[in-house]
């Protein structure tokens, strides 16, 4: 029986390392591959040396002639039959690598090809989180065109629009929920696109997510919203944009910790002071039983604790 269990994975082993190889021309052939060298291409493809070859992490010359946006050698690496579809030891394709590199010709004719749309890198990241992330948004909304999912999410639970928020870029981010991304859709963690950017201060993203309808009082596995994280992370812009998008400055986390209570913690003034101006509670206690004074005060935040007596 164990006998038999092996084939299975031997015949794998076998195929997965067919095309691998360190020779000479192998070699020589990624590297022409990668620097746009048509003539010496062509040449070791007539001498014999298969297309397809990779190097040990499974890099063959289609994905590195991508990767260096050489059209013409992509072209004819295609044309001599390079597989569209392989895949590295991390799961990337030469879709993904022209999703990383914002090559959208090469991704409009690997899809042509016969990409697959929805292959995933080992990360569970698809050319659509990858060009959201980013901030491609001709190519994002050539994917989208193509029939790529905005809803599909990376092993952590993460879709494009999240990815796209996390890193600031507001028109992508606009792009997808013009195709129907979900805006309030939550991570593993319960986090989402809003949370994302209010923690970071993107407030092109926050004003372009509460503009297209985001709930500003939504909650992470913690219950916290994108005010408390803003708070916890002194983004006083980002603060004011939730506050006048409708957050709640009075809610709490599971552990009963207010925004106010955070911007107490870090000893902001400036936040504190538009908290109080918009009806924050100085009397609420947390799990603990503390107020935003009592923190302030074991946190030796003098100038704060005197706003909040």
């Amino acid at each position: 029986m164990k006998t038999i269990r092996l084939i299975p994975a031997l015949l794998l082993l076998m195929a997965t390392s067919l095309y691998a190889g360190d020779s000479k021309d192998e070699k020589d052939l990624r590297l022409a591959a990668s620097i746009g060298d048509v003539e010496t291409v062509t040449g070791l493809l007539d001498k014999g040396v298969h297309v397809d070859t990779a190097n040990k992490l499974g890099k063959n010359p289609l994905m590195m002639a991508v990767e260096n946006d050489n059209f013409e050698t992509v072209v004819l690496l295609l044309s001599r039959g390079a597989d569209v579809n392989a895949r590295t030891e991390a799961g990337c394709t030469a879709l993904t690598f022209a999703a990383e590199n914002g090559h959208p010709a090469l991704t409009a004719m690997l899809l042509e090809r016969g990409a697959h749309l929805h292959d995933r890198t080992r990360a569970g990241w698809d050319a659509l989180m990858i060009a959201s992330r980013y901030g491609i948004t001709d190519m994002v909304e050539q994917l989208l065109f193509k029939g790529a999912d905005p809803k599909a999410a990376d092993k952590h639970g993460r879709n494009a629009l999240m990815m796209s928020a996390e890193k600031g870029h507001a028109e992508t981010g606009a792009m997808l929920i013009r195709h129907n991304a979900e805006i309030d859709s939550k991570d593993k963690n319960g986090t989402t696109a809003l949370i994302l950017a209010a923690d970071r201060g993107h407030l092109e993203v926050v004003q372009t997510l509460l503009k297209q309808g985001a709930d500003a009082n939504v909650q992470d596995e913690d219950g916290a919203t994108a005010l408390i994280w803003a708070a916890s992370q002194d983004q006083y812009d980002a603060a004011k944009l939730l506050i006048e998008g409708g957050a709640d400055v009075n809610l709490a986390d599971v552990d009963g910790v207010t925004p106010l209570m955070e911007a107490a913690r870090n000893g902001s003034e400036e936040m504190v002071q538009l908290l109080l101006k918009h009806g924050a509670h100085k009397t609420d206690k947390d799990s603990d039983g503390h107020t935003a004074a009592d923190i302030a005060k074991k946190k030796k935040q003098q100038k704060v604790l005197s706003l909040l007596k």
